[in-house]
């Protein structure tokens, strides 16, 4: 009987196959898998190494900080230096106060010895420009025609001044015809320091009642434009009325609108500030107005913070707003084409 080889089925080798190759591909996956976990974790500690670096590197700075901020011992010449500051603090502070106690009590900066060692019932200001040399000889005939009428007012405690500044260019023809009818009449108080052009014009109150207040010692400070008639005994007449009443305004009292619309006159360009209603505060009409000693000291000492706005009148009422002064409405002073019961009247 013949032995043959044992034989193996077409359908057994296929099946040997398909296990061999589910082997491998099982293991490429396994092989796979373990490598991405792998990346996985080195990014991991990766990662954690890296902040735990930042982390150490903010936590070094933060104590270089803090150390540099350790408060110092103090030595003796840092304690003697805090102290001298101090001290010089407190000095401050003191000469502020007395400072402030000495101008409440009408300390007057760079005072000017007075002309006139007597009091004065009223220093009178006639505004006046170069161009008004005509009006200003019509008022020395009316006022002062006779020879040493000036000194004649003065006895009767009254000054009377042309009032004006310089020219924009310092020196020139303006400023010498000025200085030559000065010598000649000796009826200006020209105000160094201001400069006599229409734009300036809101500023000059301040420089006039500066200077007049530390050159003559009066009762009362008169304003008055060049271009009003005015009857001077009548003048002096209201103002006697008035003798010995301080913080006085007094003047022909008005307000109205603020014109908001450029181009036009009498333009205001921080009309805003008026607020809504577009309307001024009430202050005397700047033709004339009469100021006491008190309120005249007070714009010489505070003139280099008083605001101004673009029209003198209105500046001037701004400044007596923050002050405890008595405004005296009074129509004499409310000057127009009539005279009839007024002390003045438009020329």
């Amino acid at each position: 009987m013949e032995t043959g080889l044992p034989l193996t089925s077409p359908s057994h080798s296929k099946l040997d196959r398909r296990s061999k190759s589910k082997n491998v591909h099982s293991t490429s996956k396994s092989s796979l898998l373990l490598a991405f976990l792998s990346c996985l974790a080195w990014l991991y500690v990766a990662g954690r190494l890296w902040q735990d670096a930042a982390n150490r590197k903010l936590l070094e700075n933060l104590l270089k900080k803090n150390s540099d901020q350790r408060p110092k011992v103090l030595s003796v010449e840092d304690k003697l230096m805090v102290y001298g500051c101090k001290d010089l603090e407190q000095k401050v502070v003191e000469a502020e106060m007395e400072l402030t106690l000495a101008k409440s009590q009408g300390y007057l900066k760079n005072q000017v010895q007075p002309s006139s060692g007597k009091k004065l019932l009223a220093f009178i200001g006639i505004y006046t420009g170069f161009g008004g040399r005509l009006r200003r000889n019509v008022i020395r005939g009316s006022w002062m025609s006779e020879a040493g009428a000036l000194a004649k007012l003065e006895e009767r405690g009254i000054v009377v001044r042309f009032v004006i500044g310089r020219s924009p260019n310092r020196g020139d023809t303006l400023d010498r015809n000025i200085d030559e009818e000065n010598l000649t009449k000796k009826d200006f108080l020209i105000l160094d320091l201001h400069e006599e052009a229409e734009e300036e014009l809101p500023k000059k109150a301040k420089f006039f009642f500066s200077k007049a207040v530390q050159m003559w010692d009066a009762e009362f400070y008169v304003k008055v434009d060049d271009n009003v008639d005015l009857k001077l005994d009548e003048l002096i007449e209201l103002i006697q009325s008035r003798h010995g009443q301080d913080s006085a305004y007094i003047g022909c009292m008005k307000s109205g609108e603020v014109v908001a619309e450029e181009g036009k006159q009498w333009y205001e360009p921080e009309w805003w500030k008026f607020g809504d209603q577009k309307s001024y505060f009430r202050h005397a009409a700047d033709s004339i107005f009469i100021l006491t000693k008190n309120l005249a000291k007070y714009i010489h000492i505070n003139s280099a913070s008083l605001k101004v706005y673009a029209h003198e009148d209105v500046s001037v009422g701004s400044w007596m707003m923050g002050l405890l002064a008595t405004y005296i409405d009074e129509s004499r002073l409310c000057c127009s084409y009539s005279s009839q019961d007024k002390v003045c009247s438009l020329g």
